[in-house]
């Protein structure tokens, strides 16, 4: 294991274990077993996991790296081949490959391809037969010792059953000095139990502190994962022209000339009525998650559609979470030249209540117009965090309302109470009109260059 070590060290000191096999023979699931709570989409139907999802697990003092990976395939369409490509490309950086294979199914001919795979890359593999649910099976699974990595490890990752004599045997592969003790996962592990309490992704393995999160959001096949895979230089998101590829939030750090930006891919973002398929359903779950806790969030809008009705809906969700917006039309290079004055004058009527969100206009595709986010999203990070003192905004309160004065009413005081977005305490004699509180939101955007993000206004009346 002298290689193993040497790469663990070149990737922040914990070995990546990487978990291989055919679809729909419970990787995903051994997994979320793996890390202790469901942070991969699992259902019983194959093809559900596509993107490389990388989570840190801990056991028995030892961290590492899970990587989670789509079903190989050797042949299919080309979307199979793309799915096929992560595999590879994480088997090829792995410390060590866990091939798993269904006991329930036995040796097929797809199981037989990844095990010349795997011996082809000349990487560490232990072979784990899933599914191993009672004696009669793990008799059965002496069978998998033909595939030629010795005996197998006989699991059932739905139900625990075997999964700490398979986590000894992989903490007991590592090197000596396998990276910094994770915390232990607290509370309790029950894989069948809801989802909803078991989706923070915050556990993984950045350690980013006040890097700022961005969210990708939009429709399905807006271009999410090509813009993301475009700003992190590499293939790391699946790219499909099929609606729904990317069915988990994939965060990636990324070191700009602005310092680590935390990029998190979600999945397109449906009408509740089209989100009956329980794969999708989690999905869209985890992409709110994400957007709850992004910091800024790039709205991705296809040019050549405009504004969709779901488009507002997502935007309102968007608006409501108080992250500043970045709107991003994208696939603008296939808008024809006449148009595109009238498709830029729709999008800003039809999102008018974003208020000052910039749109850029981009070609994740090509690359057009991609340069212009990061400056963006800097503007957004700056006012989203920007604190005014007290002395400075009371004497703009002043100056607003002597220009304005309140119907009825007198402003006393101000303060800003916090940022995150910027929030004002307002002391005043009486109650603010909505139209009045509207136009002191704009005086304090415009005076102070507060920019896109979103200004939260508080009245609190005083005698």
């Amino acid at each position: 294991m002298s290689t193993a070590g040497t790469r663990s060290k070149e990737v922040g000191g914990l070995p990546a274990v990487v978990i291989a096999g055919r679809p729909n023979v419970g990787k995903s699931t051994l997994v979320n077993r793996f890390v202790g709570k469901r942070v991969a989409v699992v259902e019983e139907k194959p093809g559900v996991t596509r993107d490389r999802l990388e989570l840190e697990a801990e056991w028995n003092g030892r961290s590492f790296t899970v990587v989670d990976t789509g079903g190989w395939l050797g042949g299919g369409d080309d979307l199979d081949t793309k799915v096929a490509k992560q595999a590879e490309t994480a088997i090829a950086g792995a410390d060590l490959v866990l091939q798993v294979v269904d006991a329930a199914v036995g040796i097929t001919t797809e199981d037989e391809d990844v095990a010349r795979l795997l011996q082809r890359s000349g990487r560490p593999v232990l072979l784990v037969v899933n599914k191993v649910d009672n004696d009669r099976r793990e008799l059965e699974a002496w069978e998998f010792m033909a595939l030629g990595f010795g005996a197998p490890f006989m699991v059932s990752a739905l139900h625990g059953r075997g999964t700490g004599d398979l986590l000894d045997e992989v903490v007991g592969r590592f090197p000596e000095e396998s990276g910094p003790v994770a915390a232990p996962v607290t509370g309790p592990v029950d894989l069948d139990g809801e989802l909803e309490e078991e989706l923070d992704l915050d556990g993984n393995p950045f350690d980013d502190g006040d890097c700022p999160r961005v969210a990708l959001v939009g429709r399905p096949n807006v271009g999410k994962s090509t813009l993301f895979n475009r700003l992190l230089g590499e293939e790391r998101s699946v790219v499909h022209d099929m609606p729904g590829t990317t069915r988990d939030a994939i965060d990636t750090v990324v070191d700009t000339p602005d310092g680590p930006i935390r990029f998190i891919d979600t999945a397109g973002m449906r009408r509740k009525s089209r989100t009956e398929d329980g794969t999708e359903y989690f999905a869209m779950v985890r992409a709110l998650g994400a957007l709850d806790r992004a910091d800024i969030v790039l709205l991705l809008i296809d040019a050549t559609e405009g504004v969709t009705h779901q488009d507002q809906r997502l935007a309102e969700r968007i608006g409501a979470s108080g992250s500043p917006v970045v709107v991003v039309l994208n696939k603008w290079e296939l808008v024809e030249t006449a148009d595109r004055v009238e498709v830029l004058t729709d999008v800003e009527d039809r999102l008018a209540f974003l208020g000052e969100s910039p749109i850029l206009k981009v070609s994740a595709r090509t690359g057009l117009g991609v340069h212009r986010l990061l400056p963006a999203l800097r503007s957004a990070v700056e006012a989203y965090h920007r604190r005014i003192s007290t002395g400075e905004l009371n004497r703009a309160i002043r100056a607003f309302q002597a220009d304005h004065p309140a119907p009825g009413a007198r402003i006393k005081y101000a303060v800003q109470g916090g940022v995150d977005p910027p929030t004002f305490t307002l002391f005043a004699t009486g109650r603010l009109q909505p139209t009045y509180l509207r136009y002191l939101e704009r005086r304090i955007r415009e005076h102070f260059e507060v920019g896109p993000t979103p200004i939260v206004l508080r009245v609190r009346l005083r005698g």
